[in-house]
């Protein structure tokens, strides 16, 4: 099986004709995923409040999650593709540190992760997701542990890849050529939109894709491959398409 090349230094114009199915990142491209975090984390600290204070009061000490991510990431590189498997693991370090029982992880994790599948989605995001699947298949491609049914987007996505069930995740080639084949074509058929310069544009890119930038904020390209369209939200992605 061939792929096409990655593209070049210098910008090469979005080929439309050639697009015959879309994948989308979802954090920070279909809604904040700082927000989300932020209240999921609350719920987290409420739930170890009632169930492992001395665990609650710990993780109040300044730096201390910071910490306890590093060092849970560094033990535990294997699941460096599983942000589920590593948020577990570090309320399981931390359960330990405070002399809490550790088996305590698992319900509190589920309280965080419950919470964190409540997303509030961008403006422009339930639109554009309507108006693409009319014209696309769209197949969802995420590193984060958000679910696409949770979420209350499923509906408009043929399937989805996350970099947990998949064993690897983005910018790595093969999590791209599945959720291509998942479709039935080859990358070069295909259009990657997502936030991350190199997680979504340039991983795509070096999978054979072409690749739209969405850009919410101000920020400079920095890298030698570029995007073949920088759009500023998803109505000009769509716009762009439809042209």
């Amino acid at each position: 099986m061939t792929f096409a090349p990655p593209a070049s230094t210098g910008f090469v114009p979005l080929d439309v004709k050639r697009i015959s199915a879309i994948t989308l990142d979802l954090d920070d491209t279909l809604w904040p995923i700082w927000p989300t975090i932020e209240r999921a984390e609350g719920v987290l600290q409420a739930w170890l409040l009632r169930e492992a204070p001395k665990t609650a009061s710990l993780l109040l000490t300044p730096g201390i999650l910071r910490e306890l991510r590093e060092a849970t990431a560094k033990e535990r590189s294997d699941l460096a593709h599983d942000l589920s498997a590593l948020r577990r693991e570090s309320i399981r370090t931390a359960l330990r540190r405070a002399g809490e029982d550790p088996a305590l992880a698992d319900p509190a994790f589920e309280a965080f992760f419950e919470e964190r599948q409540r997303v509030t989605l961008y403006d422009d995001a339930l639109p554009a997701l309507k108006w693409l699947s009319e014209r696309y298949p769209l197949v969802a491609v995420s590193n984060g542990n958000a679910d696409i049914h949770k979420t209350g987007v499923g509906r408009w996505f043929r399937t989805a890849f996350n970099a947990r069930a998949f064993g690897s995740g983005k910018p790595h080639a093969p999590i791209f050529r599945a959720a291509a084949a998942s479709v039935g074509l080859l990358p070069k058929d295909v259009l990657h939109v997502g936030d991350d310069a190199e997680l979504d544009v340039v991983g795509a890119l070096n999978a054979g894709m072409q690749t739209a930038w969405l850009v919410r904020d101000e920020r400079p390209w920095t890298h030698d491959a570029r995007p073949q369209l920088i759009v500023p939200n998803l109505h000009a992605l769509c716009v762009a398409l439809g042209a």
